[in-house]
Formats: structure tokens, C-alpha cells, sequence
């Protein structure tokens, strides 16, 4: 019995052996078990701090431009994209009763001077017959007050031509101000109505942005800083702006202020009533280490501070050091749209994985296909 397990125990060791040497050496560089992966060499760089609302384009300014005489409308002098002056005509409203009005008053204002100056002629002989004594200061007084009295009478034709000229005046709508037809209302014929407007008017040389921020927001905005817009309209193209208003008072229901945003627009490209995306620059964090954020591993958790239940993102990268990617947990300064501004956890001069990353897990080896720099 000794002698069999003896030769058993014999024939297992020489298979071993045998096994292992058929067995190839493991070759530290080869390549076929690890990640291919593509990195970044870490630089000091920028990080730009903004904030992102979205709001309404409207003219800088818009006057609506009524009818003073609720009338027919005779003849319509714009239409929607012209350009006016500021006096040019809008519109003729239909005035007839206002012109035969005109003559009347001119007609009364006629007979009123013309009794005045046959008064004039009776009181000079009044005032001369008085001074001679040949005639009694009661006969006089009452010259003088029908004299007077004509006087008035004129003054009084002379404002009411004033006045119904300056309606027949209104019967010819001007503009009030110069820009372009914005919108038209009316066509001729229609009845001009007190509460429309026959069109508006509007000046595009620059536009307004109006959006509300929240009150955490509000501190960081400052009248003068720079705003980029962009619009379907014209996707790769970035309009630029400075906030011009920013609401002294905040809404007590919504908890949110109203800011302005004043953009350059004299090639008229941004009209009013688009939607308008807008990033308002408030710092610029210079020699951070920046790293880009399409590369991060971004993590959710959920964390009690001040037993309030506060969702926290965590940040992390790979790192290859040695032909070994470790992953690292970021402290992070600040993080915008493409970049991360980076407290702590890396340093410059390492080279942080951009392709690949998901791939891996922390201790793996890798193999490092590209190489390159961001800052």
C-alpha cells in the first residue's frame, strides 16, 4: 500500500513539472490584457463662472401708436418691416366733420374780430369825447366794457380754432418716434378703436432680455457684467450683452428678481418675441487646475446637513501612474458646462484618463494609446 502512494504521489509531480514548463512566461509588456485608454497631462488653466436663465427678446423700445379720433381710416402709409422717421405719417382717419368744424371756427373768429374793430373806433372816440368832457363816465364805462367784452369773444374764437385745428391735426397719425413697423393692426377702411393700436413701433438696434433669478443668485450679479445670448435661429453664433437692470425689489410670492440684459443688434438678427438662452459671465477663477469635465465620473448621494436632506455630487477621475489607472476623488471648486476647477486631489503633471474611463476599475493595468494636454 506504502508503495502505491508512493508512485502516485511520483506521478503527480512529474505532471506538474511537465505543465509548467509548457506553460509560456508572462511577458510584463504585453499589451493583450490591458485597457487601451487615451490622457490628458493636468495644467493650470481657467474656469469661467456663469449663470444660465432663459428668456423673452424684446425691443429696446416699442411705442404703440393710437388714433386720437375714433374714425374710419382713409389711408394706411406703413406696413410691418418699413422703416420711419420720426413725424412721418401712419395714417389718414376720415375727418370731415372735424374740417367743416374748422371752417366755422374760423368763420366765427372773422365776425368776432370784425366786431372788435368797430368797437375800437367807437371806444378811441369814447376815450377822446372823455377827456374833453363831452361825454359822462357812465356812457363811457359801458363802452369800454362792450370793447371789452369783444375782446374776449376773440380770444375765445382764436382757442377754439386752435383747438379743432389741432384735432384735424390728429386726423394725420405720425410717428412718435423713429424705428421699424413692428406690427400693423389695421387695414384702410377699418374703424380706428381707442383701445387698438394702428401699429407699433419699434427700435432693434439693441434688445432687451428680461429673465427672474433666484434670490441665491441675485448676489453673484452685478450691472456692466458680460451676458452671451444664443437663439435656434442661429445655433453656432453667440451674441454678446451686458446686464443693464437688475430689480431692487424681489417678487414676495416666487422669491425671484427681474434682470435686464442690453445686446448689441444693429445687423437686426435677434427679433423681438424669440427665445433667447442667456449665460451671464459673474468671475473668472485663473491658474486652478482645470480639468474637463467630460472625463469626471460624476456620482449622486444624498446627505443630511442640518437635518435637511441635501443631494451632493461627488467627482472622481483615473489617474496613470506607471501603466496603473487609480482613481481619485475630487474636491471641486467650481464646475460649469465644460470645465472643473479642482480644490484637491490632483496635481500638475498628472495624466488623467479621457477615453476609456468607463472601462476601468481602480488598480488596473492600462495601455496608453494618445497622449495629450489640456489646461
Amino acid at each position: 500500500m506504502k508503495r502505491m502512494v508512493i508512485v502516485f504521489l511520483s506521478v503527480m509531480v512529474f505532471g506538474s513539472v511537465f505543465v509548467n514548463c509548457k506553460r509560456p512566461t508572462a511577458d510584463k509588456n504585453d499589451v493583450s490584457d490591458k485597457v487601451p485608454v487615451k490622457v490628458k497631462t493636468v495644467k493650470l488653466g481657467r474656469v469661467v463662472q456663469s449663470i444660465d436663465y432663459n428668456g423673452d427678446i424684446k425691443a429696446e423700445f416699442e411705442v404703440k401708436v393710437f388714433s386720437k379720433i375714433p374714425d374710419r381710416i382713409e389711408e394706411l402709409y406703413v406696413d410691418e418691416g418699413d422703416f420711419v422717421n420720426k413725424g412721418d405719417p401712419i395714417a389718414k382717419i376720415f375727418a370731415a366733420t372735424i374740417e367743416q368744424g374748422v371752417r366755422q371756427a374760423e368763420a366765427r373768429l372773422a365776425a368776432a374780430k370784425a366786431q372788435e374793430s368797430n368797437l375800437l373806433l367807437e371806444y378811441d372816440r369814447a376815450k377822446r369825447l372823455s377827456k374833453e368832457n363831452a361825454m359822462s363816465k357812465q356812457q363811457y364805462d359801458t363802452i369800454e366794457a362792450q370793447y371789452q367784452s369783444t375782446q374776449a369773444q376773440v380770444e375765445q374764437a382764436e382757442a377754439a380754432l386752435d383747438s379743432i385745428k389741432s384735432q384735424l391735426q390728429d386726423a394725420t397719425v405720425t410717428a412718435p418716434i423713429s424705428g421699424i413697423i413692428g406690427q400693423r393692426f389695421y387695414e384702410a377702411g377699418d374703424m380706428a378703436a381707442p383701445q387698438l393700436p394702428i401699429v407699433t413701433i419699434v427700435q432693434m438696434d439693441r434688445v432687451k432680455i428680461h429673465f427672474n433669478v433666484t434670490e441665491s443668485d441675485l448676489g453673484k450679479l452685478k450691472i456692466g457684467q458680460e451676458a452671451q445670448v444664443k437663439v435656434e435661429s442661429y445655433p453656432e453664433q453667440i451674441f454678446k450683452g451686458k446686464v443693464s437692470k437688475i430689480s431692487p425689489v424681489l417678487d414676495p410670492l416666487t422669491r425671484m428678481a427681474k434682470v435686464e440684459v442690453l445686446v448689441d443688434n444693429r445687423n437686426k438678427k435677434l427679433k423681438p418675441g424669440m427665445f433667447a438662452r442667456v449665460t451671464v459671465i459673474t468671475g473668472v477663477l485663473k491658474d486652478v487646475i482645470a480639468i474637463p469635465r467630460y472625463p469626471t465620473i460624476e456620482r449622486t448621494s444624498l446627505k443630511k446637513i442640518n437635518g435637511q436632506n441635501i443631494v451632493v455630487k461627488n467627482y472622481s477621475v483615473f489617474v496613470v501612474n506607471e501603466g496603473v489607472a487609480h482613481q481619485r476623488d475630487l474636491k471641486v471648486e467650481y464646475v460649469n458646462h465644460d470645465k472643473i476647477a479642482v480644490r484637491s486631489g490632483l496635481q500638475v503633471g498628472d495624466k488623467i484618463v479621457v477615453e476609456g474611463q468607463n472601462n476601468l476599475r481602480d488598480g488596473m493595468p492600462v495601455n496608453v494609446v494618445e497622449e495629450g494636454s489640456d489646461s
